[in-house]
This record gives structure tokens, C-alpha cells and sequence, in this order.
């Protein structure tokens, strides 16, 4: 018997741990194959629970530290994928995920409007959008102080996978050069440079804007700091729509003091809700001029939810169907 016929013997059930709301769930059903058990975890009585824990062949969630309680793990000695909504694995708490699960990352679901967010923090930060429209409320109508061009700049991608190609593709409309890193160093896309992590000193020395999509893994953690970002030019642009951790939150802030006209776009911040309950900076940076925030929103738009839950489904269905599964997590790769 192989190995799908194993999990369609066993009834192949798929456990939802994250709350999801008609359109998600609907586009889940359809995505798994016809007659998947499938079954959401909030909706069950807390005696019917452990039984739905112990017999998942697949887990669905979002956050699943929250979503799962200190009692669940070792009831899920049995499980054989734990796939991800979110696009990021650094949240996971991985020593209580059983040994022989495959972990799966729901990477690129986000991309299009992720790249779009990038773009239009980029956009704002060049073109003095925030600053102009302050001056204006005050009445100083500057009409003689220049704002940046991009086309024909260099747009520096750390992290070449879904997001990072979609931004490349806007990034190109207005006329930037791509220079792309990557772990494998290569790359289908077009791009006019693409390198791998050694050759981070090279593309952050040449570009004018940096986009930061990488995953937050033990190689990438505090990979930007005060010498990466003295490489960089004293005006350029930094882009973080990853992970904040990726950048060394004091040498950020204290270059950003220290250069002017350096600026920087921040999605990401070191401390959120999502993992800590709470959004808290350690520097005023939002006090800074040369600084434009988010709120780790640039992949949320309306129905981004149920897309992701239905390209999580169709991955699920891979597995079930004893296919490769996209996105999976190497358990080494990451801090926790």
C-alpha cells in the first residue's frame, strides 16, 4: 500500500486550528479532496477535542501556539503535516511538534499585495509624501526641495522567493535594475545581478533602495546591522515587510539619527502582538522623520485570509495525495 492509500485508509483527517469565517472555510472544502474529514478545532465541544487531536493526519493553523493549549501536543504523536496559514515558521514552538512532522509554510500566498505595500512605503519615503503633506498642514508650501527618482536606480531583494519576485516585477515597472539574493544563488526570474548571502556587501554597496523578504532563520537573524548598513548608501532606502529581527533594532535607530537622509520603511518590528501580546519599540523610532511605518499589514487586504486557507488546503492535498508539498520548513534552519 502506498503511502497516499495509507492516509486515505486512515481517513486522512484534516484539523483546523485557527478561526476561519464562511468564504475561508468554503474555499478549504473545495481545495481538499472530496470526502476529506475535515474538522475545525473551535467549533468542537472540550470533550471532543483530544480524539480530534489524536486522529489528524494534517493541522491548519495560523498561530498555533495560541491556538493549541500545554494538554494538546502529546496528543498529536500521530500527526503528519502541520501546514501553516501565515507565510512565516520563526513563531513556531518547535520542540513540542512530534519529530516526524513535516512543516509547511504557506511561503508566497501574500506576495501581490505584500509587494504592493513595499512599493508604496518605498514610493512615499522617495518622494517625501508624508513630509510635504506635514509642511503643507502647517503652511510651508515647499515647492523648491527635490524628491528621489527610482527609475534607473538599483532595487536591492534580499529573499527572492514569492514576495521577493513580485516586488521585483514592480520594481521593474518603474524602471529599477534588480539585484536579488537568494539561498541557491540563482534564479529563473529576470533580474540583472543574483547572488547568493556572501555577496550581501556587493548588492547592499550598489543599490539605492533594499527590500528585506527574507525568512527569519538562525542565518538571517540580526543579519543587518552597523556595518551592513554603513555599506549602504547615505541616502538609500530600507525595506522591511519580513521579520524586524532580521535588522539589529540599535543600529537601525542609531544610523537612522546619524544619517539624515537615510530612510527607512518598516512593516515588521521586533515587538508585536502576533508572538508577544503586545507592540513595543525600544527607540522612538516613528518619532523619526526619515522613518515610515506600518503596522505588519502589507499582506492583509480583503479576502487575503481565505486565499491563504485555500492555498493551504491545496497543499494539504499534495501531501494527502502523497505529492510534494511547496514550502516546507527545514526544523534546523530555525531559532526555536
Amino acid at each position: 500500500m502506498d503511502l497516499a492509500s495509507k492516509r486515505t485508509a486512515k481517513g486522512a483527517s484534516v484539523l483546523v486550528t485557527c478561526d476561519a469565517d464562511t468564504q475561508a472555510r468554503g474555499l478549504l472544502s473545495e481545495a481538499l479532496s472530496a470526502g476529506t474529514p475535515l474538522t475545525f478545532l473551535n467549533d468542537l465541544p472540550t470533550d471532543r477535542r483530544p480524539a480530534a487531536l489524536k486522529g489528524a493526519e494534517a493541522l491548519i493553523s495560523w498561530n498555533v501556539a495560541k491556538e493549541l493549549r500545554n494538554e494538546d501536543w502529546p496528543l498529536l504523536e500521530g500527526l503528519g503535516l502541520l501546514h501553516l496559514v501565515s507565510a512565516g515558521a520563526d513563531h513556531l514552538p518547535f520542540a513540542h511538534i512530534p519529530p516526524g512532522t513535516l512543516i509547511a509554510a504557506n511561503a508566497g500566498a501574500y506576495a501581490e499585495p505584500m509587494a504592493e505595500h513595499a512599493l508604496a512605503l518605498v514610493l512615499a519615503l522617495a518622494k517625501r509624501l508624508c513630509l510635504q503633506h506635514g509642511e503643507l498642514q502647517r503652511g510651508r508650501f515647499d515647492q523648491d526641495t527635490p524628491n528621489r527618482m527610482l527609475s534607473g536606480e538599483n532595487c536591492a531583494i534580499l529573499g527572492f522567493g514569492g514576495i521577493g519576485r513580485a516586488t521585483a516585477r514592480l520594481a521593474r515597472a518603474f524602471g529599477m535594475r534588480i539585484l536579488a539574493i537568494n539561498r541557491s544563488g540563482r534564479s529563473g526570474e529576470a533580474v540583472d545581478f543574483v547572488g547568493s548571502l556572501a555577496d550581501l556587501e556587493y548588492v547592499l554597496r550598489s543599490a539605492s533602495v533594499v527590500v528585506i523578504a527574507l525568512p527569519l532563520t538562525v542565518a538571517t537573524c540580526g543579519l543587518i546591522g552597523r556595518r551592513e548598513l554603513e555599506w549602504m548608501a547615505s541616502d538609500a532606502i530600507l525595506m522591511n515587510v519580513a521579520r524586524a529581527a532580521i535588522v539589529q533594532q540599535d543600529a537601525l535607530y542609531q544610523h537612522l539619527v546619524t544619517h539624515p537622509r537615510f530612510m527607512a520603511g518598516l512593516d515588521a518590528w521586533w515587538v508585536e502582538p502576533f508572538s508577544q501580546d503586545t507592540f513595543r519599540l525600544d527607540h522612538p523610532f516613528l518619532e523619526l522623520p526619515n522613518v515610515l511605518g506600518s503596522p505588519h499589514n502589507s499582506g492583509v487586504v480583503s479576502g487575503s485570509l481565505a486565499v491563504g486557507m485555500r492555498r493551504a488546503g491545496e497543499n494539504v492535498r499534495r501531501y494527502l495525495d502523497g505529492t510534494p508539498s511547496a514550502g516546507v520548513v527545514e526544523r534546523k534552519d530555525y531559532l526555536g
